[in-house]
Parts: structure tokens; sequence; C-alpha cells
């Protein structure tokens, strides 16, 4: 681990060594100057290193043990020694305790703020995944209701649609009925119009035959007895079919009625059928579609059945 890894303790260094440098500075220039030999002032002193002495031999050198310092130098590098002990004590020491404290409070900081940022990281996160997952449940659920609604909206079109071809079936008849009776005369019997497919005037048919009917030929299928087999199912609505053309014999029509009692589907001309030609089919399976049956929630969603139509030319 670097000594001097943090701009405040590069500083303290820095310091330091200026103020140790002018410390020693001052020290050889104010602390060892002298004069060697020292200067002279006022009235000569003889030499010597006693208060009393006597003889005329007079010696150079003090009276005392030879390890023993000089008198003079001894305290001066002592002195040094301990003026440098103390400067470098006075600076290097709060120096480098500054420095301690500024690093202990700068990691601090360091750490509170590092943990903080991560709360707060981490609070955010938390946020954001309840955000996008409350958005996610309240698209699907708007997802699932617009699909509800767009599925009855089907159901309601479908049924206004069935309404509609029913409403339609029945004032068709209606005119058809209603052009009919507008056909006779109410004083003389006798017609004023008339009704049919040939181009010479007058009302085609039979006057046993049925108003509502668009055939011209026999009397049609009579409809009735046990001719509609639906196994213990009874019809309710029977309606004949039509007679286009001049044929007779018997169709047999396979149908698939649903639990309402509507006949969902129908073929004509299976086997029983003694003339398919295509006007009794046609006919006889357009009827067939349009026989109602009583409803039975315990059938089978399509229960199979059949209905005979007798065709003749006879009455």
């Amino acid at each position: 681990m670097p000594i001097l890894d943090t701009t405040y303790k590069r500083k303290s260094a820095v310091l330091t060594s200026i103020i140790g440098v002018l410390i020693i500075i001052l020290i050889f220039i104010f602390g060892l100057t002298y004069l060697d030999p020292p200067e002279e002032f006022g009235i000569a002193v003889n030499f010597g290193t006693t208060d009393y002495g006597s003889g005329n031999v007079q010696p150079t050198e003090a009276l005392k043990p030879a390890n023993e310092a000089p008198a003079e130098t001894e305290p001066v590098e002592e002195l040094v020694e301990e003026v440098v002990e103390e400067v470098s004590e006075e600076v290097s020491e709060p120096v480098t305790e500054a420095e301690a404290s500024t690093e202990e409070v700068i990691t601090q900081v360091n750490e509170e703020a590092i943990a903080i940022k991560k709360r707060e990281e981490a609070l955010k996160k938390k946020e954001a995944d309840e955000k996008a997952e409350a958005k996610r449940q309240a698209d699907a659920k708007r997802k699932a209701e617009a699909e509800r609604q767009a599925e009855i909206e089907r159901q309601r079109v479908a049924e206004q649609k069935r309404i509609a071809e029913e409403q339609a079936a029945k004032e068709a008849k209606r005119k058809n009925l209603d052009a009919l009776m507008g056909g006779f005369s109410d004083s003389n019997g006798k017609a004023d119009g008339g009704e049919g497919d040939d181009n010479k005037a007058g009302d085609k048919g039979k006057v046993t035959g049925d108003p509502n009917a668009s055939g011209y030929y026999g009397i049609g299928g009579d409809g009735s007895g046990g001719n509609y087999r639906l196994g213990n199912r009874k019809a309710l609505s029977k309606p004949k079919p039509n007679y286009p053309c001049n044929e007779e014999g018997k169709v047999v029509v396979s149908i698939s009625v649903d639990q309402s009692g509507r006949v969902i589907a129908a073929q004509a001309g299976i086997q029983g059928t003694t003339n398919s030609a295509p006007c009794l089919l046609n006919e006889a399976k357009e009827a067939a579609l349009k026989t109602k049956f009583n409803a039975d929630n315990k059938a089978p969603s399509k229960q199979f059945g059949e209905i005979i139509y007798n065709f003749s030319l006879s009455e």
C-alpha cells in the first residue's frame, strides 16, 4: 500500500520537508556561528582553568582528563540536537495527526455516501420493478376485458343478424300474403289480378292449394304423421316444401338438430328416396331447414334424424 496515497499526505510531506530544511538552515546560520579564536574585547585575561594557581609555566590546555569533551563545544552540540528534535516533533507530529484524522474522516464520509447511494439505487430499482409489474398486470387486464367485450360484440352482431333474417323472412311472407289477398275482389267474386309464371293472365295453381306456396304442380309434401323422425322429440313447425316441377315421388332428408330444436344441417336424397329430381331434392332440403323441433337440454349437441316428404301430382 503506498505511503503517500492521498493528496493530504503528499501536501503534509512536502510541508514537513520544507520546514525541516528551513530549520537546518537556521541552525547553521544562527546557532553555529562563532570566532576561532574568539574576538577579544576589553582587558586581556591570563588563560587558566582554575581560580587558583602558582608557578611560571603556562599550560596551553585545560588540566582535566583526556576522555572528557571540551567544556565549550559540548553544550553547543547538545543544544543543537535538542532544538532539532523539538522542532521536528512540533512540526511532524501535528501534521501526522491532522493527516490521519483527515484521512479517517474522508474514508468514513466516502463509505457512508457509497452506502446511501446503494440504498437509493436499490429503492429506485424496486420502485421501477413494481411499476413495471403493475403496468403488466394492467395491460393484461385491459387485454382480457377487450377480448371479452369483443366476444360480447360478436355475439350481439350474430344475434342481430339472426333476428334481422327472421324479420326479413316474416316480412317477405307477409308481403306475399298481402299481394295474394289483394288479388281478390270484394263484390263480384272475380279476381282483379293474377299470379303465376306464365305469360297468360290468370291465377295459376289449384283451389285446394296453399296461397303461400310457390309451386304450381301436385299437392306437394304432406309432412304429416311419422314422417318426422327425431327420437322422442316432436316437430313444432312443419313447413311444406314448394312444388315447382311436374315430378312426383318420395324424398328422404337427413337432418341434424341442436338442443334448441333448430335444424342446423340437411341432406336430401338419402337411402329411401324414390325420385331424385333436383327440383324435389332442393325444395325438400329447404323445407327441412325451416322445420323446428321442441327444445331438449339433455339431447346431444347434434342429434341426427330424418324427414320424409311425399310429392304427388294427384289429390
